[in-house]
């Protein structure tokens, strides 16, 4: 932005400088050269009379000659004057060029029976070329005309050294045109700058960044606004901020208040579990619904208390060596799942990973291909440079496109209907928290052939390394 205000600084005063030197040439020019024109008009016309008077006509050329000379005498020395009477002419230069009298200026002097001048070119030089008829009796045409040509060359190189002296001139301008637009620029940019760093300040966090506010123009009422502005979204960051802190430091608090009660709960509720089978139907039904509510409310407690982990950053990994697939067999097993699920592992894919935030990753991703998808479920490994991939692939309807960009969201149902189903909307969640904290991710897609596909991306050992 500097550059363009110097370049616009120097080409306004370089144009204006220019035009005034073109007008205030054209001008002193045209004054000079009336000037010039109106002295030699009027010298001339009063030589003309005097000499004439004491002329005679019919003229020779001896006396054409001496006319001539007498007419020339003080008019300048490259003055020429020519004489012709009728077909007879003389010169006070014989070897002058007389093409500087021009048929045009002749026809004039003839036809207007007054004084007539012209401008003319010759041999680079300007020349001014005056005409006029001698009358006899002041009033009767005496047949003799007068020409002179005066050289303009003089007033020309006047003229030409102002524009010389302009021209020399521009070069101060250029540079007094430059040192203003620096500190124009500097003055327009300096609050600019200001609000550009502190725009940057508050993008990297710091919303406590303000502007000084100088002066009464738009600049200060930009910076004035921009203050206003950032006040306000500094307060309601604030109350975001400390409205999130207390909603965590609730649930976190509700959340670890509920597990004393959800343990005797939870103890009651096995007991009467396992008596069901003894007690009348009414009551067999009541405690087999006691015991699988009081086992949902438990999980929901149990990630609850995980996600607030996450939230306060006090979740960490406990890394081992571990062979992915024997992994992911164990958590299988550890549900049930292995006659419902299929394994198809990698070539010896062992990976430092947190087995048990691993085992709830994985149990998370194929339960909800058990729960909303369709068997038979495939839990595929894989090893790439880039990354390793656990890919759970089930053969259900798919995930539909409004759902497809919440499926992480937390306590999000595809279905908002179904607000009393086995999950707590936490999993994939869940999931997704503990594969960042390895540094890696999980994504979700539709398989073409239909039935959805969530993919665990995790970093290399290799890459690990170079993070550390």
């Amino acid at each position: 932005m500097r550059t363009r205000l110097v370049v616009a600084f120097v080409l306004v005063a370089l144009v204006s400088g220019l035009t005034a030197t073109a007008f205030a040439y054209r001008e002193s020019r045209a004054a000079v050269l009336d000037r010039k024109q109106n002295a030699v008009l009027t010298d001339f016309r009063n030589r003309v009379e005097q000499a004439a008077a004491d002329f005679d006509v019919p003229a020779d050329e001896v006396s054409l000659a001496r006319l001539a000379g007498r007419l020339a005498d003080g008019l300048g020395d490259d003055a020429l004057v020519v004489t012709q009477y009728r077909s007879q002419s003389a010169s006070s230069d014989t070897a002058a060029d007389r093409t500087r009298i021009t048929p045009e200026i002749r026809a004039a002097v003839r036809t207007r029976d007054r004084i007539s001048f012209q401008r003319v070119e010759w041999r680079g030089g300007p020349y001014l070329v005056v005409g006029t008829p001698v009358t006899a009796d002041g009033a009767r045409p005496s047949g003799l005309d007068v020409f002179a040509v005066v050289s303009l060359r003089a007033e020309l190189e006047d003229t030409t050294g102002v524009l010389d002296a302009v021209r020399d001139a521009m070069v101060p301008v250029v540079l007094l045109a430059v040192a203003l637009a620096l500190l124009a620029a500097g003055t327009v940019l300096r609050p600019v700058r200001a609000l550009v760093r502190a725009t940057r300040r508050h993008a990297a966090g710091d919303l406590s960044s303000r502007v000084r506010v100088r002066g009464r123009d738009e600049l200060a009422d930009l910076a004035r606004d921009f203050n206003e502005t950032a006040d306000a979204l500094e307060a309601s960051v604030t109350e975001l901020r400390e409205q999130d802190a207390r909603a965590k430091r609730f649930v976190a608090d509700v959340s670890h208040e509920l597990r004393t009660p959800l343990a005797a709960m939870t103890m009651v509720a096995t007991v009467l579990d396992e008596d069901a089978a003894s007690l009348p139907p009414d009551t067999a039904r009541a405690a087999r619904t006691v015991s699988a509510e009081t086992a949902r409310l438990a999980r929901l407690v149990e990630d609850l208390m995980e996600m607030s982990r996450f939230d306060s950053g006090a979740a960490r990994l406990n890394l081992t060596e571990t062979d992915l697939a024997e992994a992911v067999r164990a958590t299988l097993s550890l549900r049930g799942w292995t006659d419902r699920v299929g394994v198809e592992p990698g070539p010896g894919i062992v990976l430092p990973v947190d087995r048990r935030r691993l085992d709830v990753i994985v149990a998370n991703l194929v339960g909800n291909a058990l729960r909303h998808g369709a068997e038979p479920v495939t839990v595929t490994l894989a090893a790439a440079p880039g990354a390793v991939t656990v890919t759970v692939a089930d053969r259900g309807p798919g995930l539909p496109p409004d759902v497809l960009p919440h499926v992480f969201d937390r306590f999000y149902k595809a279905d908002s209907a179904r607000t009393r189903s086995e999950g707590s909307g936490l999993g994939t969640a869940i999931a997704l928290e503990n594969a960042r904290l390895h540094g890696g991710t999980v994504t979700a897609a539709d398989r073409p052939g239909g039935g959805a596909v969530f993919t665990l991306r995790l970093p290399p050992p290799a890459a690990r390394e170079e993070d550390r």
